[in-house]
């Protein structure tokens, strides 16, 4: 059934995961029927790239002009609740990028629009798709190591990918929520859905050491730097042709949006060094860590439970990342060890982000049994992790999780 979907944001994910493989590979059951970015300059750039898709002046009229059946919002975080909360009014399906807000006024206003709509929420949590996530998910599911007793889960973003997020609109709390909401939810999200639970209380610490304000020789941003010569994280904008056309060629526009901040600019008000100890209420424990200035990037993880102990390992890059494949290995309480070796597949986010597009739009899923999808529900409990983390840190002291409002349905329906 052919279906019309309209995009809201105009940058590097709406463009890579939705905007361009709408255009090229799934014409045969879905219609990419406008666009809306609150800089025209992206817009158009996007528009054109595909095909000259209709580019609309505001949310509004492009709702109410291509009435489309599924709205997908790609725009930075703290913006996603007014174009879920616009679209479910308008009783369209919604596919949010995660996470699908970053606190919990905003996560209760949506649950209650889904309520009183008759559309329903999709997050793209991409990493359910991921070959090695759902290995482990399956073995878990299996029995493998019983009952889950604790779970020790440490993320590596290396100083190329996670200095990125410091010259980003990332680098601001108030906008993405710090990377505990805006990376950690990825996480959180995999740790609940493998243990099929959810978290009761929690406890946190974070630090801003390695990025921020802690050199003399900084500036505002690359492009008119003083220090190009010898700062490490400098980075030219005019050598990526994409970057130039989406960004710089786009700065003029009213929201003035500078892509290449310094990464040690006095505006930074996030962390990047974090630790999270959370209890489920199951009474399991996890233990999170994450940093974003690591040499190379990967994560690690141990689960340990009544009948064995999973060691979990991958590399995106560094030496370890060349491997072809990657294992999971079994260590059961009679001793026996048993080796899993996962190929490594080919694709963004190791293949996981065809996987989902394969579900959003023609609702194709491997394996129905591990419960892939992922509804508003898995969206708010794991952004909610994420602030009750930001909460500890600044209160000091350990924050409840739950929610207020009923979520309408668990799983969302295939779109």
């Amino acid at each position: 059934m052919m279906k019309k979907y309209v995009l809201v944001g105009a940058g590097h994910r709406a463009r890579a995961m939705f905007a361009k493989p709408l255009a090229t590979e799934y014409g045969d059951v879905a219609l990419l029927s406008g666009i809306y970015d609150h800089n025209q300059v992206r817009a158009e750039a996007l528009s054109k790239e595909c095909g000259d898709i209709p580019v609309f002046l505001s949310f509004e009229q492009m709702l109410n002009q291509v009435k489309p059946d599924v709205v997908i919002v790609a725009v930075p975080d703290a913006y996603h609740d007014k174009y879920i909360i616009g679209a479910l009014e308008a009783d369209c399906d919604v596919i949010t990028e995660k996470p699908m807000t970053i606190d919990g006024v905003k996560t209760e206003a949506i649950l209650a629009a889904e309520q009183n709509s008759k559309g329903s929420i999709t997050v793209t949590f991409n990493l359910r798709f991921n070959a090695y996530m759902a290995k482990v998910k399956e073995l878990i599911a299996g029995n493998a190591v019983g009952e889950i007793l604790n779970i020790h889960f440490e993320y590596f973003l290396d100083d190329v990918h996670g200095a990125d997020y410091f010259r980003r609109w990332h680098s601001r709390m108030e906008i993405s929520g710090g990377l505990l909401i805006h990376k950690s939810t990825h996480h959180f999200d995999i740790v609940n859905w493998w243990m099929d639970d959810e978290p009761a209380e929690l406890y946190a610490f974070g630090t801003t050491r390695y990025y921020g304000p802690v050199r003399e020789e900084r500036g505002k941003r690359c492009l008119n730097c003083h220090y190009t010569q010898s700062c490490e994280y400098y980075w030219n904008i005019r050598e990526d042709d994409f970057m130039k056309a989406y960004y710089l060629d786009a700065e003029q526009e009213e929201d003035g949006y500078i892509r290449d901040q310094c990464v040690f600019g006095d505006h930074i008000n996030i962390y990047d060094t974090m630790s999270v100890n959370v209890k489920y209420d199951r009474g399991a424990l996890l233990s999170y860590s994450l940093i974003a200035h690591s040499p190379y990037e990967g994560w690690k993880a141990v689960i340990n439970g009544t009948k064995g102990r999973l060691e979990l390992a991958e590399y995106y890059s560094g030496e370890q990342a060349k491997e072809n494949e990657r294992p999971i290995i079994l260590y059961k309480r009679s001793r026996e060890k048993i080796i899993y070796m996962v190929p490594k597949v080919s694709g963004a986010h190791g293949g996981a982000d065809t996987q989902l597009r394969e579900f959003l739009f023609r609702s194709i899923i491997t394996d129905p049994q591990l419960d892939q999808q992922a509804g508003s529900r898995a969206g708010a409990i794991s952004l909610l992790m994420g602030e009750a983390a930001n909460k500890a840190i600044s209160q000091n002291t350990p924050v409840q999780i739950s929610l207020k409002t009923a979520v309408k349905k668990d799983a969302p329906r295939s779109l």
